[in-house]
């Protein structure tokens, strides 16, 4: 079988299962173990594919850069979107990531909301700009990537906040590595925020259910909950349930 050839092969069975074991997929195709490690090295290298232990899970396509993502699933971000902003509550302090599901949020929030909105994107404060509510930013060194503050200043002021809701973005919600992300130093920005809201959410479009990025953020139980636009009978949702996450959508 041509190198071409293998690496369809093995992204056709990710994309069909969800994960790939090498010691399966060498038996099942009479390959060489180490043939199918290279292949899922390179896949690794193009971003097509997570290497784990044993094997590999499907990628994120939400880690591609931040103009692209804006027209990634935007019916689904859309969905996400309207049921977070229903979980707030008039007057509270909400925390908002970066990313274009929590720009989908601004949109849905009435911008009657009265509350207090803090972020360290300049791309969602300056879509508040309209909205009555108070929006103070965090300011940093700016990840150009996914339009946020990162660093040490921005993890200084985040270490003097309390908010009441924290909206944590992903780009990957999976069984066996939980929420994550695709640079190490945005994983810890949201844990740090995550750790001074009472309440944390994450938010999982469909690009997001069942894939992996390579720096992990939280375990599924390490969230309040997760907005999910997933129907709760399919496998994906049973897989995430059984694993600790508690699934929030617009069937529940």
């Amino acid at each position: 079988m041509l190198a071409a050839a293998r690496k369809d092969a093995l992204l056709d069975r990710l994309r069909r299962d969800g994960r790939l074991v090498v010691k399966d997929i060498a038996v099942e195709l009479g390959l060489s173990e180490d043939s199918i490690r290279r292949d899922l090295r390179e896949l690794d290298a193009a971003g097509l594919a997570v290497r784990v232990y044993g094997g590999a899970l499907p990628a994120s396509p939400a880690v591609v850069d931040y103009s692209a993502r804006v027209e990634v699933a935007r019916s689904s971000k859309a969905r996400v979107a309207a049921m977070a902003v229903g979980l707030i509550e008039p007057g509270a302090t909400v925390l908002l990531d970066g990313g274009t599901t929590t720009l989908a949020m601004v949109d849905a929030l009435p911008r009657s909301f009265s509350g207090t909105v803090i972020t360290h994107s300049p791309t969602i404060a300056a879509a508040l700009l309209h909205h009555d509510a108070e929006v103070i930013v965090l300011g940093g060194r700016i990840f150009k990537h996914s339009a946020v503050a990162c660093g040490a200043a921005a993890m200084e002021a985040a270490q003097n906040l309390r908010a009441d809701l924290f909206f944590l973005g992903v780009t990957g919600v999976h069984p066996e590595t939980g929420l994550s992300t695709g640079d190490a130093e945005e994983a810890a920005m949201k844990r740090a925020l995550a750790a001074r809201a009472a309440e944390t959410f994450a938010l999982a479009s469909e690009e997001k259910l069942g894939a992996a990025s390579r720096f992990g953020i939280l375990p599924l139980d390490g969230v309040t909950g997760i907005i999910a636009d997933l129907g709760p009978e399919t496998v994906l949702a049973r897989d995430l349930g059984a694993a600790g996450a508690r699934l929030i959508s617009s069937s529940t």
